[in-house]
């Protein structure tokens, strides 16, 4: 029997999730492509950008990966700029890659808006880890200077403004207070000059979600010292101010924007129905519609559940979907039917600062406190663990003497 071509665009969380699913069957060879060679899991950034986390804890090496899955999947560190529906060809800037089936996992990136003058050119965004990686340096560069000289001069002498405050921009907020909270034995009355902002054009931190997570984060945010503003309206920001659409300005030392994402760029390339971010708008089975064999999961796809909800872009539903597709694709080749695709969360965690998080299980059950920590933690190292087992293999076999 010959192999089946399977092409992955995207090393996310649904490109790995769909690269083991599918490594498991023989008769399919998977050639996995993104332009970065390291998985950058996105969920634990709050404690990268804070300082607790060190790059090893938020990225792992492609190449081993790939090998500890098996001899029929191959990682290629390329950037994709097309896909050819007619030939069935991924067009990267290197090669073509030929496939009967290929997944669009390319994931989401920060959608640094037109109309706030300056946006671009003056935040962080956290999409990129190198990104997050310059934002980091720079802020312990200007905290290893206050704290040798002690030179606060005013409250908010070193502020921190974080524009977003859904769950990206919140889990920030919270760590980062919580950082700073540890350096007040060595500050003394210095550390009151230590400001956090969180700003949102919502009226709620964390807009969408349950009640009780939006109440509850509240109230942990200003315990930690964090000022919200929310129903704030950004108009303009320079190197050093943020302009509101009422006129009102705040100085800022640092500024990280986590307010908006939209789909990779190479959603643009794609005849196919998209809204308003890019996002790709497949039918019930996630195919891209006019790109046959060609799925779509993830961050770059609008999600649907079985009423029509939209599913929030999170790595829990990029997997989900990844399963999905997996199946449907061995379905397909053994002639067996499947349902469309229907899912739902199963639950939600939030780190807000230390050994603090909430959660919400199956929408019944709440968790607060250190024990939504431990259940947080507990995910995160599963699936850590799960990604190390192939690494490690994966490198055992790269080191191997040859006979």
């Amino acid at each position: 029997m010959q192999e089946k071509e399977i092409v992955i665009i995207g090393a996310g969380y649904g490109g790995l999730r769909a690269a083991e699913h599918l490594c498991k069957k023989s008769q399919f060879h998977i050639t996995l492509l993104d332009k970065n060679p390291y998985h950058y899991m996105q969920t634990e950034l709050y404690g990268y950008i804070a300082g607790r986390f060190d790059m090893s804890d938020i990225a792992i090496d492609l190449e081993s990966f790939t090998r500890g899955l098996g001899e029929n999947v191959t990682f290629v560190q390329e950037e994709v700029v097309d896909i050819d529906a007619g030939a069935k060809e991924v067009v990267g800037r290197q090669k073509r890659y030929r496939y009967d089936y290929a997944i669009l996992a390319a994931g989401a990136q920060t959608n640094f808006f037109s109309f706030i003058e300056g946006l671009r050119e003056h935040t962080h965004g956290v999409k990129s880890i190198q990104r997050a990686f310059a934002f980091r340096q720079a802020f312990e560069k200007r905290l290893a200077d206050k704290l040798q000289n002690k030179t606060f001069h005013r409250a908010g002498d070193l502020h921190i403004a974080i524009a977003g405050a859904g769950l990206s921009g919140v889990e920030i907020a919270a760590e980062m207070a919580y950082t700073l909270k540890r350096y007040e034995k060595i500050l003394a009355q210095c550390s009151k000059r230590l400001m956090i902002s969180l700003i949102d054009a919502a009226p709620t931190v964390l807009p969408g979600m349950d009640p009780y997570l939006i109440e509850k984060a509240h109230r942990r945010l200003e315990a930690l010292g964090v000022q919200i503003r929310t129903e704030a309206f950004i108009e303009k920001i320079d190197a050093r101010s943020i302009t509101f659409r009422d006129g009102s300005e705040v100085a800022f030392d640092f500024i990280i924007f986590t307010a908006g994402i939209k789909a990779a760029d190479l959603t643009e390339k794609l005849d196919t129905p998209k809204n308003s971010t890019g996002q790709i708008i497949p039918n019930d089975a996630l195919e891209v519609k006019g790109y046959p064999g060609l799925y779509t999961i993830g961050d770059v796809t609008q999600i649907f559940d079985s009423s029509g909800k939209i599913l929030p872009p999170t790595a829990q539903i990029a997997e989900k979907s990844a399963a999905y597709v997996a199946d449907r694709i061995n379905r397909q080749e053994t002639g067996t039917s499947c349902k469309p695709f229907d899912a739902k969360m199963d639950g939600i965690f939030i780190a807000l600062g230390g050994k603090y998080a909430l959660g919400i299980l199956y929408d019944k059950i709440r968790v607060e406190g250190y024990l939504a920590y431990i259940l947080k933690k507990i995910i995160t190292c599963f699936y850590r663990m799960g990604l190390e087992i192939k690494v490690n293999a994966g490198y055992r076999k790269r080191n191997l003497p040859s006979r």
